[in-house]
């Protein structure tokens, strides 16, 4: 008797918490959000976050405040989500860093990928692209390879930080290649692309959405792109592929995601308003002139999604001998 009295205890305390978890997404969003990005303003993660948000307030009804807290290849961000208040107004613009690369090439990271947060929906995809200082007398991918060997040391290579999808770029690129390289890491994608404009460091592998308006004016040269397939947004700019590392394909991504915990019923109209975002002919005009390929999931295909690239990224973190302290 007493058994089924914890029985129906309990079941009367599940039924309690849905239907107070059922008034909080009938509420939400009542007050703006906050959505943390990992990476200072002008990024492609920056510009994507922007775009993503004013189609959410428009979509859910209230303002989404981006703010940005650069640090650690996006651990900074994501760690002040993982112990924020479930909510949802406190969310994260996750990354292929901070959810594929960072749990493998850190000793440690300050959150679980998996275990804190609740996936909402993978927002887009877009390649990298190996962009040069056009002083740089290399005109594709093995000049450039030649250049290095010629100068062991000497062409240095800028990327938004330490473990960004750009280092590791880098970093499988010199092995693939057997070149040496110098790593220089910056605050992000637009300091990086600037110090590559001014002649600080030589090379960069970039995102497309940063790198395209001063590849378009010539500031910039595009010499491939990291992805196995060309990129519809640059189809004259070959991969590094066929340019002469067969195998090489590297691809960044970034979607919306909240602290573990976070209603249910929040997360699936969060995920409801982020679709309607991305289905926008607009947002999808302008995410594909950016490079950018708009997906759109659902929560758990998202999770899955998420335990395939954290593998994937280990195994290439591996073989390339790569980790930070």
């Amino acid at each position: 008797m007493q058994k089924l009295s914890m029985i129906l205890a309990t079941l009367a305390g599940l039924f309690a918490a849905a239907q107070v978890g059922a008034q909080v997404a009938d509420s939400y969003p009542s007050k703006p959000i906050r959505l943390l990005v990992g990476f200072p303003p002008g990024g492609s993660t920056d510009i994507l976050s922007r775009q993503v948000g004013l189609r959410l307030a428009e979509a859910l009804g209230q303002q989404v405040v981006i703010d940005n807290r650069a640090g650690a290849a996006g651990n900074l961000a994501s760690e002040l989500v993982a112990k924020g208040n479930p909510d949802g107004y406190t969310l994260l613009m996750a990354t292929v860093s901070s959810h594929g690369i960072n749990p493998g090439l850190y000793k440690k990271v300050p959150y679980d990928p998996v275990k804190d947060y609740a996936p909402v929906t993978l927002i887009a995809s877009y390649p990298l692209i190996l962009a040069v200082n056009p002083g740089v007398p290399v005109k594709n991918v093995k000049d450039l390879i030649a250049l290095a060997k010629a100068q062991p040391g000497a062409v240095r290579f800028g990327s938004s930080g330490n473990g960004s999808p750009g280092h590791l770029s880098g970093e499988i690129f010199k092995g693939m290649a057997g070149v040496d390289l110098v790593h220089v890491p910056y605050k992000g994608g637009a300091p990086s692309t600037l110090a590559v404009l001014s002649g600080e460091v030589q090379i960069t592998f970039a995102t497309l959405p940063g790198a395209m308006p001063h590849i378009k004016s010539g500031k910039l040269k595009g010499l491939a792109v990291t992805t196995a397939k060309r990129s519809p947004a640059v189809p004259a700019v070959p991969t590094i592929a066929e340019s002469g590392l067969p195998g090489f394909d590297v691809s960044s991504w970034a979607g919306l995601m909240a602290p573990a915990g976070t209603p249910k019923g929040v997360v699936q109209k969060l995920n409801a308003a982020t679709l309607k975002a991305l289905a926008n002919p607009e947002m999808r005009e302008r995410l594909a002139g950016e490079g950018a390929e708009p997906v759109g999931n659902t929560p758990e295909q998202f999770a899955a999604f998420v335990k395939v690239e954290l593998a994937k990224w280990a195994r290439a973190i591996k073989q390339a001998g790569a980790q930070i302290d």
